[in-house]
């Protein structure tokens, strides 16, 4: 069995995970859910990634860590498995950075514009992010909404290279903010891999946290 590390994405908390959370710990799995400091400005990619490493504590001595990230949290993941012993990586619907790329150059560094002009992308958070996700679940992740900073956005990313872990993605069929057909080439090109692929939105925790949670902990159970 194995501890799942839960990064968030941009201005969430461990909240956004809570559905998952019992799904691996009814597995037989542990699960640690981070809270980032995503609405102080002195905190960048560094203090990120000791808030993950600090969040694992001993585990990281005794335990078989899986490194889990959504969205934005794609930054931070990879420097956490440079400074613990991580047996695999996932990203799910997440940014993947390059040596030197900042994550406000990563919109367009990435395809990311080029693949979303003249489409016709939501204009709301609601439509955006939660698409498939229940009402009432959608009221509840708003009370949880936090601020999120610029300053980790304003940073290279600090690598020379992506780290020698294996790494997993998980791409959601209906996500509208990282939509599947820009989705697929990028992590094509940036991690040499085929994503994985699952119903939902680009919260697939609250979407579908069974069917993510199956799907995360799949390698484990091989």
């Amino acid at each position: 069995m194995a501890t799942f590390v839960l990064i968030p994405g941009a201005g969430s908390d461990s909240w956004y995970w809570h559905l998952v959370s019992p799904e691996l710990r009814a597995a037989g799995h542990d699960v640690v859910a981070v809270d980032l400091p995503c609405d102080d400005d002195s905190a960048g990619l560094a203090e990120y990634t000791d808030v993950v490493v600090d969040a694992v504590g001993s585990r990281a001595m005794t335990d078989d860590l899986v490194v889990v990230a959504q969205s934005m949290g794609g930054f931070t993941a990879p420097l956490v498995c440079e400074r613990l012993p991580v047996r695999l990586m996932v990203l799910v619907a997440a940014m993947v950075p390059r040596p030197g790329e900042t994550g406000t150059e990563w919109w367009s560094t990435s395809g990311y514009q080029t693949a979303v002009e003249g489409t016709d992308m939501p204009d709301n958070e609601v439509e955006l992010f939660y698409n498939c996700t229940p009402p009432a679940l959608i009221e509840e992740a708003m009370a949880y909404w936090r601020d999120q900073s610029g300053t980790p956005m304003a940073e290279p990313w600090p690598l020379d290279a992506w780290p020698d872990v294996p790494t997993r993605f998980v791409l959601a069929r209906q996500d509208r903010m990282f939509p599947a057909d820009f989705v697929r080439p990028m992590v094509r090109e940036r991690l040499g891999i085929e994503p994985d692929e699952i119903d939902g939105d680009h919260c697939p925790f609250l979407s579908r946290p069974e069917e993510l949670a199956a799907t995360i902990a799949m390698p484990l159970a091989r």
